[in-house]
């Protein structure tokens, strides 16, 4: 299940709780856009912000309403503790996989990172993906690191946060982590502005925040890039230029997705927890001006 496209879909939540008929309806949306794999409760999900009772829940929400896709998620917690009572409690619900991001309030040193992984790793009957995002958890994996890890029972994927933007060093970053992990570990590309290089430079795998809401765009990119057509992947995520710049304009993709969700009445505002919120006024107007024109599904 670790390769494809593997959609992260919002957890839409207001301050009374989570929106379970806004979620089911996008995870069923995944599921009949027939994506590779669910991963629920990301950071795309807000996992952070939700109690061990509420992940649990929508764990099993994502379980029931997926079908034969396999859901991932996400067990990231401050203390490995937590992190193995979510991690029974997922797969006690049927997830296929479970997602490990290095969480901390304190700074995380390697071996921090490498006991975390090497706890949960013999106390798990499903694989594991390891989520290297230094943008949410403030730790920086190097690749030997990722090795070490990788070479751990249940470890099957590393999502990577991005590659270099040239075609040829991107294949560079992609081949110098290939060659420190068993085989059987893929890797997976997330940071949606650089799916396409990934894909083509050689990651098997696009942990994709625009897969959660648009499959059928992500699906595009990702079958031309996995075919060999990376002319093709180019030009596809090329186009989508307008909606990159959003997400720079707007420090990440997270608000941008959820305010996507609204405005195409897949989600009721609020849909993010405070004191994060959507966004408002003239970005609003522009958020919907690009994902029309560019008729994201």
């Amino acid at each position: 299940m670790f390769t494809g496209l593997s959609a992260f879909p919002l957890t839409p939540m207001n301050e009374q709780g989570v929106d379970e008929n806004a979620f089911t309806r996008l995870v069923e949306q995944l599921a009949t856009a027939h994506v590779d794999s669910i991963g629920a409760l990301g950071s795309t999900g807000g996992y952070a912000y939700l109690s061990r009772a509420e992940r649990t829940r929508v764990a099993q929400l994502a379980v029931e309403a997926a079908g034969n896709v396999p859901v991932m998620v996400s067990i990231g917690s401050l203390r490995t503790r937590d992190v193995l009572l979510l991690a029974e409690e997922a797969q006690k619900v049927g997830v296929k996989a479970l997602l490990l991001p290095p969480v901390s309030y304190q700074k995380l040193c390697a071996e921090d990172v490498f006991s975390l992984y090497e706890t949960v790793s013999a106390n798990v009957s499903v694989p594991l993906c390891v989520y290297d995002n230094p943008g949410t958890t403030h730790f920086e994996f190097t690749d030997e690191l990722h090795g070490r890890i990788a070479e751990l029972a249940h470890v099957s994927s590393i999502k990577i946060p991005g590659v270099p933007e040239a075609p040829h060093l991107a294949k560079e970053r992609v081949e110098r982590l290939r060659g420190l992990i068993p085989s059987h570990v893929t890797i997976g590309v997330s940071g949606d502005v650089f799916a396409a290089v990934g894909m083509n430079a050689g990651c098997e795998a696009w942990y994709s925040v625009i897969g959660g809401l648009f499959p059928n765009t992500a699906l595009a990119i990702t079958r031309a890039a996995l075919s060999g057509d990376a002319h093709e992947a180019t030009r596809l995520a090329e186009r989508l230029k307008p909606l990159w710049a959003l997400f720079r304009q707007f420090g990440g993709s997270f608000r941008v997705v959820a305010t996507a969700a609204e405005l195409r009445g897949f989600t009721q505002h609020p849909s993010l927890p405070l004191p994060l919120r959507t966004i408002s006024g003239e970005g609003r107007k522009q958020i919907a001006a690009v994902i029309d024109a560019l008729e994201l599904s």
